[in-house]
């Protein structure tokens, strides 16, 4: 009896270790098992709340610029406006010696006197052919033919005369005037020079710009051209002038995309009263853009770059992952807009694994280890 007794004490114990053994066995497989899950770092997306800004280089315009050609033939006698220099409408810039011009037309002037006094000749040698007539001493057509004579003369008054107007015309552009209010950007002339009329290239006298108010064109990215309405405000900044800002008002957008840049040209316009900016110069432009309440913003770092595409990976309630495809809405740098494919109640991994799947089983780090956060 005390035999059998030792013997089932004795096989208790065997049974015992054996499952002890393999208890232990099981929770080291599992410890492995949950060691080999990576340790992921979970955020969650938040909505765009702040004003986002887009800054966009942009480069300066006259408000109005000419470039300013002689109209007639000869020598620059003098000029009297340089580079620089502040001129008004109608003010003189330069005169030309036209010596061919006088002289066609002081011949255009004789011209007219001559048929003036043909003209003359032929009126009262019709007046007269009309007395004869009325008398019966001439017949009706020599009196015809001397009335049509004198009004073929008068037709001749007429053409000189317009050919002395032309002329005159001509002679009223000896002298070079600015054409509006501005000042001279430049002069490429000097006295004693020939002068040909025309606008081909090399015959420009000066240009005249007026800086009182410039021009500022922007080529905006087709994504956000449609955020950018006439009249709204937008801050320039120039090398010229580190830390001060001008204000500049959106006047008009081209309405179209240029097909080698994908981007949209608007307008803006600068008050330069202080004459600070300069035409031709650079800055930067920075649009507040309204905020947009529908889209998500989540760091740069939880993209996912696969050949399929630019994807999150978010995680289901039980830890495993889920790759979602995205689409950015406006890249921020290190910020990222996101207009669908995720809500701001979504687990987000930051700085996923390379080799992160669809389906893997993950360990958030923190102190609450694979609960969620």
């Amino acid at each position: 009896m005390k035999a059998l007794v030792v013997l089932i004490v004795g096989i208790c114990v065997v049974v015992w270790g054996i499952g002890s053994r393999s208890k232990e066995q099981a929770g080291l497989a599992q410890s492995a098992q949950d060691q080999a899950n990576p340790i992921v770092k979970v955020i969650q997306p938040s909505q765009s709340k702040a004003a986002p800004e887009l800054v966009l280089p942009g480069t300066l315009q006259a408000y109005y610029s000419a470039t300013v050609y002689a109209r007639v033939n000869g020598y620059l006698k003098s000029w009297s406006a340089d580079i620089g220099a502040p001129v008004k409408a109608g003010q003189v810039l330069a005169v030309i010696e036209t010596p061919e011009l006088d002289q066609q037309l002081k011949q255009s002037e004789a011209n007219l006197e001559s048929a003036l006094a043909n003209q003359r000749l032929t009126e009262i040698t019709s007046n007269r052919w009309k007395n004869l007539l009325a008398s019966d001493s001439v017949s009706k057509q020599e009196a015809d033919e001397k009335n049509g004579d004198n009004e073929a003369k008068k037709a001749l008054v007429v053409a000189a005369q317009a050919d002395v107007n032309r002329l005159r015309a001509l002679a009223s552009f000896k002298q070079i005037t600015a054409p509006f209010d501005g000042i001279i950007t430049s002069r490429k002339t000097d006295i004693g020079a020939l002068i040909n009329a025309g606008h081909d290239a090399g015959h420009e006298l000066f240009t005249v710009a007026d800086n009182r108010k410039l021009r500022l064109y922007v080529n905006v990215p087709q994504s956000y051209a449609h955020k950018l309405n006439v009249g709204m405000k937008a801050d320039l900044d120039v090398p010229s002038f580190p830390g001060k800002t001008f204000e500049a008002t959106l006047r008009a957008n081209s309405g179209a995309v240029n097909e080698s840049s994908g981007s949209v040209l608007v307008e803006l316009e600068v008050d330069n009263k202080l004459g600070q900016l300069m035409p031709g110069g650079y800055g930067n432009v920075k649009f507040k853009l309204p905020v947009d309440a529908s889209l998500i913003q989540i760091p740069a770092s939880a993209l996912v770059f696969r050949k399929e595409g630019l994807s999150i990976a978010t995680l289901t309630t039980d830890n495993h992952v889920a790759l979602r495809p995205i689409q950015i809405s406006h890249d921020q740098g290190s910020v990222v807009e996101i207009a669908n494919g995720i809500s701001p109640t979504d687990r987000i991994i930051d700085n996923p694994p390379d080799s992160i799947e669809n389906g893997d089983l993950v360990r958030i780090s923190g102190p609450t280890g694979g609960k969620r956060q």
